[in-house]
């Protein structure tokens, strides 16, 4: 056990290396033309592949773990695998590297909540990582990334203006159901397990207060999708021309 942290460190340094290498070849496939006009809109489509990338590996990684050890969902403090273990480092690595990218590319102030959110997601994820507690709860979280799916195949075909095409209006019904199922049950899930945890000076009483802050950002991300995708502003305003970059 000694060797942990010596060894968390390269699992990590590995991931945050291989989703550097994922991103330079994905910068080699050809973009859409409405894409490539807007180097904002560029970076962010690139960005994006990267993200459904993983969104697809660790989403169907993380319902293999449970379905491999179904006890995880029930032993969240101390369920563990080696499956489960790697897939929490391997988006751990992920996580790093999209702050940097975002950083070195200078869009921290225009994707700022994407910051926010990656902090709070990596403060959670090491301590399972180098304490080997809550691994399971971080299984449990990953599984919001079968939602990102399709929320980030929503973002890139806005990105592209492919708002009237019959696969976005297919899709947009698609997230409702998986954002449920996949992002809003199994944050109530957990957090109303960490909330015995309420009162004592604990890990677990440090990741309910990520827990809570992740969850106020999901029922705002929830009704953002709600009022761009079903209440859409009659006359869309210039001043919200970049919104692809959060909405």
């Amino acid at each position: 056990m000694s060797s942990l942290p010596h060894l968390a460190l390269l699992l990590l340094l590995g991931a945050t290396l291989t989703f550097r290498a994922l991103r330079r070849a994905l910068c080699r496939l050809p973009l859409p033309a409405h894409v490539r006009a807007d180097p904002l809109r560029t970076w962010r489509w690139r960005n994006l592949l990267v993200s459904l990338v993983h969104s697809i590996v660790s989403g169907i990684w993380a319902l293999l773990c449970i379905w491999q050890t179904p006890e995880m969902l029930v032993d969240i403090e101390t369920g563990w695998s080696l499956s489960s273990y790697l897939l929490v480092c391997f988006s751990t690595g992920y996580f790093i590297h999209d702050t940097v990218d975002i950083v070195v590319s200078n869009q921290a102030e225009a994707s700022w909540e994407y910051l926010v959110h990656h902090v709070m997601a990596l403060a959670a994820f090491f301590s399972g990582i180098f304490q080997n507690r809550f691994v399971s709860g971080g299984v449990l979280t990953l599984l919001v990334e079968v939602s990102n799916i399709f929320l980030t195949i929503r973002m890139m075909m806005k990105i592209n203006n492919a708002q009237n095409h019959p696969l976005y209006r297919i899709n947009k019904y698609v997230n409702l159901v998986v954002y449920f199922f996949f992002r809003l049950a199994p944050q109530a899930y957990l957090t109303q397990f960490f909330l015995q945890y309420v009162g004592q000076r604990t890990l677990g009483t440090f990741l309910l207060g990520v827990l809570i802050m992740l969850d106020i950002m999901i029922l705002i991300y929830f009704f953002r999708l709600l009022r761009s995708d079903f209440c859409p502003q009659r006359v869309p305003s210039q001043q919200h021309k970049d919104k692809f970059l959060t909405e």
